[in-house]
């Protein structure tokens, strides 16, 4: 195996699927417990839903996450725009994202990973509430991708210690990866990813690292990624 086969990372296909944790997986790679097909992976190896995972000799039985629960589960993905809040009723009047979204096949919406009010992009909603646990629950560090706008120029320093990891009041906050994005009046761009979603943990991040975000846009949530034609206030079924 290698990395030209298509796929996504062996680490990355089974968290999504709720197998385990991406570093948990990682351990198994580097100590060649785990196979696909019948040989032994290496980290950076790639796979997809339809290969055979073998654990210590014992078969996995693998599912991807849009198929794991019941027959009329169903997926949306939304594109958030700013102003909207991620609740059913809001006291203050304010629009909420449930007001646009079109009825589940079944049950109600429960929503993945909620958005502050100033922060746009996905946001997935699904009617199975355990699929729902699965995607937000810390131990299968699901991936989050996020586009940051930040006033002035900071230099490479910033991208160092929020890889390093930067400390707040409840726990350290590490990103995956911190790619500068170019600069536009006066401003810096970033796109960052990280495998929590801790309540405005990406804004009070960058804050404590000492730059204000001046705007944020979540791109990709797991395997599901914003459409570039879905506009803000659209939604789209995904998967049922």
């Amino acid at each position: 195996m290698n990395d030209q086969v298509p796929g996504d990372r062996i680490q990355k296909l089974l968290a999504a699927a709720g197998i385990g944790s991406r570093r948990g997986i990682e351990e198994w790679i580097r100590a060649g417990r785990l196979t696909v097909n019948g040989q032994v992976v290496k980290l950076g190896d790639r796979a997809t839903a339809t290969d055979r995972f073998e654990l210590d000799g014992k078969a996995l039985q693998f599912a991807p996450i849009a198929d794991a629960g019941p027959a009329d589960t169903a997926i949306l993905m939304y594109h958030k725009p700013v102003g909207e809040v991620t609740t059913r009723h809001d006291p203050e009047g304010r629009p909420t994202v449930f007001e646009r979204l079109p009825a589940p096949p079944s049950g109600r919406w429960v929503v993945v990973g909620r958005l502050d009010t100033n922060t746009s992009g996905l946001l997935l909603f699904t009617n199975d509430g355990a699929l729902a646990h699965r995607l937000m629950h810390p131990s299968f560090e699901v991936e989050r991708r996020y586009l940051v706008r930040v006033r002035g120029s900071p230099g490479p320093e910033l991208q160092l210690r929020l890889m390093k990891g930067v400390m707040l009041e409840d726990g350290l906050a590490q990103f995956s990866q911190v790619e500068a994005q170019g600069r536009s009046e006066g401003h810096s761009w970033y796109q960052v990813t990280l495998h929590e979603g801790r309540n405005r943990e990406v804004r009070r991040a960058f804050e404590a690292a000492g730059h204000e975000v001046s705007r944020l846009k979540r791109l990709s949530y797991g395997p599901y990624v914003l459409p570039d034609d879905l506009p803000p206030g659209a939604a789209r079924l995904v998967a049922r």
